[in-house]
């Protein structure tokens, strides 16, 4: 895997794309959260993209105005907004409360991670074909740990196979990536989870011409006939 400017113009562009349809296919409000995740990663990813642009050393300025907002959805956003948005399409009562609780933590860990970026603001190098964000408080044990259980076990929970289906996804990539590259950790994860978000897109199948003629208000019944 070449990681570049390029792929993340590249991923960045396909999410956005992808997301088009998978907003299309959500049915209710409470699903959008939920279905605009692969936008976010889309997002995150052109962010990216334009960082590689700032090496070596073009606009130190736009680096770190980059490095701060990409940082803000690798580590702030994701474990606040992945469990909200589970609990918002689950309906069992049970896992409802253990995804609230989730949603408690991930929270937490988003706040404790938001207050280190403005205090001690991450740096981004480039090392070998990847970006390195500098981000020492990241890699305390029990702050991952939880971070994992808001960004990848939370889709545990839910009662939808293709949400399990990309949680389990998300948290192996997850474990590979810090065996294998944990140096680049954030980057190399964001990207891999980035592209598995497809799996977003499955949740929400194909609405019929049926199914949408249904969501439609029935046509007025006719008045009585003339006499």
């Amino acid at each position: 895997m070449c990681f570049s400017a390029t792929a993340s113009f590249t991923a960045g562009a396909a999410l956005l794309i992808v997301d088009v349809v998978t907003v299309r296919r959500a049915r209710r409000r409470a699903e959008l959260p939920f279905a605009l995740i692969p936008v976010f990663f889309g997002i995150q990813q052109l962010i990216e993209g334009a960082i590689w642009l700032t090496f070596p050393d073009k606009a130190p300025m736009l680096n770190g105005v980059l490095t701060f907002v990409y940082s803000l959805f690798s580590h702030v956003f994701w474990p606040i907004y992945v469990p909200l948005a589970i609990l918002l399409i689950e309906t069992v009562p049970w896992r409802r409360r253990v995804l609230s609780a989730i949603a408690l933590v991930g929270a937490a860990v988003g706040l404790y991670l938001l207050y280190f970026l403005v205090s001690l603001p991450i740096v981004s190098q480039v090392q070998g074909r990847h970006i390195a964000y500098i981000s020492t408080h990241f890699y305390v044990v029990a702050v991952m740990l939880l971070y994992v259980l808001g960004t990848c076990v939370s889709m545990l929970f839910s009662s939808h196979s293709k949400v399990r289906l990309f949680g389990f996804a998300a948290f192996v990539a997850f474990v590979v990536t810090y065996v294998f590259a944990a140096a680049w950790l954030i980057s190399v994860w964001c990207f891999f989870a980035a592209l598995l978000s497809i799996i977003v897109l499955l949740h929400f199948p194909r609405r019929s011409i049926t199914c949408r003629l249904i969501d439609l208000p029935p046509p007025p019944s006719p008045g009585p006939p003339g006499r």
